[in-house]
């Protein structure tokens, strides 16, 4: 039943606000930082499933492009990790998406990046033409190394794409980290609570493409630590 009402309550909202975006991104399309603002819209809404949300993040001063890798756990994402979007940053998605109702159309004009993950000769073309971006549009990039939800299995290996990308546009790598979702539920009364947490950057400058999986092994290894930190975190802040 709180499952279904949460639903009639939120549904509502979120497409408000993916309204309200669509048209706040026509006054400014695909402009740098329209992604940040709609993320940091939508984790707004975490309190509404019952979630208590922590935010730990340390902005480069000055700006400077970036590649932010973030776990990516189940549909709460949405609602958790996206606190942790930062300035210039957009993300990589299928074409399809732009044709979602509401949200499509907000993610192609907050200037994320649209990609054919079904032709695999475009795909390979594709780090070459995000890389472009980073370096003449000075954006970062933020993307899901796993390449899908793990719900609930743990931090998954990790694909290529993203550490091939940094190394080629020379920028930092900066993993970003949200407690286990997994136990949280739309039926849930109170979910508890979840941190998001930024990880110190990575000079990509001792790395290229032959050894582009050490620096893989090396992110993942200290994501997987610092998920396992931050699950214990949790546990102290739901039971005092």
């Amino acid at each position: 039943m709180l499952a279904l009402l949460r639903l009639i309550i939120i549904l509502p909202i979120f497409a408000g606000l993916c309204l309200m975006g669509c048209i706040f991104c026509l006054g400014r399309p695909f402009h740098r930082n329209n992604t940040k603002v709609v993320a940091h819209w939508l984790s707004a809404l975490a309190p509404l499933m019952g979630i208590k949300l922590i935010t730990r993040v340390s902005p480069p001063v000055p700006y400077a492009p970036r590649v932010y890798i973030a776990n990516h756990q189940n549909t709460f994402d949405v609602f958790t990790i996206s606190s942790a979007v930062m300035d210039g940053t957009v993300s990589l998605g299928k074409k399809s998406i732009r044709w979602l109702p509401f949200f499509g159309q907000l993610y192609w004009l907050s200037g994320n990046i649209l990609i054919d993950r079904k032709n695999k000769h475009r795909a390979r073309d594709t780090i070459s033409q995000v890389t472009e971006r980073i370096v003449n549009d000075k954006l970062s990039l933020w993307m899901f190394p796993e390449g899908t939800r793990s719900r609930g299995r743990g931090l998954l290996p990790f694909k290529m794409g993203a550490f091939h990308t940094a190394i080629q546009a020379n920028v930092p790598i900066v993993p970003i980290v949200l407690s286990s979702t997994a136990s949280f539920k739309l039926g849930k009364l109170r979910n508890g609570y979840a941190i998001a947490e930024m990880l110190e950057p990575i000079s990509t400058d001792n790395y290229h493409q032959d050894n582009a999986k050490e620096l893989a092994e090396l992110c993942h290894r200290l994501m997987r630590e610092k998920i396992i930190e931050l699950d214990a975190e949790v546990a102290r802040l739901n039971n005092p």
